[in-house]
């Protein structure tokens, strides 16, 4: 079996576009950390606009990766895709495996170590 079927290359990599943008990325972090929160919450823990968080957050609500519920007048948001956290996990090992073994790296915790 190949390791993306052709029949699901087209929304594979709608997926990996969605969580492609760093700002993105800072918000599922938000969220994964804190569980649900209002957009005002996650803009301030992403370093964002609310207007940009809110954007962000309306595509990943659109890609199924995040779900909101209406509290009075503020909206929020949780993480509803639950592949998502492995997912990152299984990304973040990997840079990080590839930056330990990046030759740059070596040099640079070799410098860090002479300081």
């Amino acid at each position: 079996m190949a390791v993306v079927p052709d029949s699901f290359l087209e929304d594979v990599a709608r997926r990996f576009a969605l969580l492609g943008d760093p700002t993105r990325l800072k918000i599922v972090s938000v969220l994964h950390e804190r569980g649900e929160c209002p957009v005002g919450e996650i803009a301030d823990a992403a370093g964002t606009s609310v207007a940009n968080t809110s954007q962000h957050l309306q595509r990943l609500a659109a890609g199924q990766i995040v779900g909101r519920r209406r509290d009075g007048q503020a909206v929020c948001y949780r993480i509803v895709d639950g592949t998502i956290e492995q997912l990152c996990a299984i990304v973040c090992g990997s840079v990080a495996g590839a930056q330990r073994h990046r030759p740059d790296n070596a040099a640079e915790g070799a410098q860090s170590a002479a300081r």
